[in-house]
């Protein structure tokens, strides 16, 4: 994912106020994909779930986070926008993926 390369990149030429929120971005943004990943070594079908369902929940974080830097004006909302589009459709991948798994 772009987004946690540009977090990454963006948190290193910061102030502290933008520090702050930067890092929690970039913890968020990194469990997504640590979670997906993780979950392709589920050990059921309820674990692999499980693990879909945290990595939404760290994407929903990451939407909060990018949220309020571009709504606060402490973002570029041209460089930004794309990022939450980003997060906003790997959001939706996750969730149609956790309901199609959860009828099986």
């Amino acid at each position: 994912m772009r987004l946690r390369l540009c977090a990454y990149g963006w948190l290193k030429k910061q102030n502290d106020e933008c520090r702050i929120i930067g890092k929690q971005l970039f913890r968020s943004a990194t469990s997504v994909g640590a979670m997906v990943r993780e979950a392709q070594s589920a050990q059921s079908n309820k674990d692999f779930v499980n693990k879909l369902e945290i990595g939404l929940k760290e994407c929903r974080e990451t939407q909060y986070w990018l949220e309020l830097l571009i709504e606060s004006n402490l973002v570029s909302k041209d460089k930004f926008a794309p990022l939450l589009d980003e997060a906003n459709q790997i959001g939706k991948i996750l969730v149609s993926s956790t309901k199609k798994l959860k009828q099986k």
